[in-house]
């Protein structure tokens, strides 16, 4: 049997050794003069901690080519081919790092633009690791992936519009009035870019709309991954999304697995936003 290795990037929030077959570059973090490698320097946890203490927003930055390069060569050396899956291309250069480093490795590295991000780009990260142990080539497996990238949504709910003010996204007067209000905005990530979707007023009204999104799709396919995630340091407003959405997951309750969202979208919408990301039903 073909030996196949997954390599993404740590925007997946995937932790560090989740797999054997699962190698996961990490991207950068930088606070101030502070530059760390997500989830290797500092945790999810320590980052939501330095987020809320901080006044300016940090940076985050790609996965080089020579860091794709080194894993590339440790796996064909190992006598493995590679399935890379990158967080989407419009969102970071990771990608293009990753294509241009697999230019040296032309039969060996088959490189996939997620076209998504967090829990959205993990999933297709494991579904590639379902298709391994069910024995499929690497050139199927590939093929597989651009397929049903395309059937990947993720619905996210947001508590606060202040990091999308703080990163420049909305003005401070729609923050205001939004605070105000208790605007929660919804988004999702169409064709690798993030977009807001629609508002609700109040946590009640916005897990409903999270519930009426998912039901506008063909409805979710358990029999593929599935992943809820959240940001912050705790998860109590998913877990009142999950009791409050309990008829979607009715008979599927084994399925729901809660994921960390890190740095690469936290930064941006900050601590307690919910988000389910599933694969359509065809």
């Amino acid at each position: 049997m073909e030996k196949i290795r997954i390599i993404t990037d740590s925007g997946c929030d995937l932790p560090q050794n989740y797999n054997p077959k699962i190698t996961i570059l990490p991207m950068s973090i930088r606070f101030g003069d502070d530059e760390y490698k997500d989830g290797i320097d500092i945790t999810t946890k320590q980052f939501y901690e330095k987020l809320i203490e901080s006044d300016q927003l940090p940076t985050t930055s790609l996965v080089s080519p020579a860091t794709f390069d080194d894993a590339f060569k440790t796996a064909v050396d190992n006598g493995e081919k590679v399935v890379v899956i990158t967080i989407a291309s419009k969102l970071s250069g990771t990608y293009q790092s990753a294509v241009l480093a697999a230019a040296d490795y032309p039969n060996d590295v088959f490189v996939i633009d997620s076209k998504n991000v967090a829990t959205a780009e993990q999933i297709l990260v494991l579904r590639a690791l379902e298709l391994i142990e069910q024995g499929v080539s690497v050139e199927k497996i590939a093929k597989v992936l651009e397929n049903e990238r395309e059937k990947i949504h993720i619905v996210a709910l947001l508590d606060t519009l202040e990091y999308l003010k703080k990163g420049g996204r909305i003005s401070a007067t729609v923050a205001l009035v939004g605070g105000a209000l208790s605007i929660k905005p919804v988004v999702t990530c169409k064709d690798g870019e993030v977009s807001m979707i629609g508002k609700a007023r109040g946590s009640k009204n916005g897990n409903n709309f999270l519930i009426k999104e998912i039901e506008s799709t063909s409805g979710i396919d358990f029999s593929k991954p599935l992943r809820l995630g959240y940001t912050g340091l705790t998860d109590a407003l998913l877990q009142k999304y999950i009791e409050d959405s309990s008829e979607l997951w009715a008979g599927h309750s084994d399925s729901i697995v809660v994921s960390h969202i890190g740095s690469t979208i936290g930064t941006h919408v900050g601590p307690g936003a919910i988000a389910v990301a599933f694969f359509a039903k065809d």
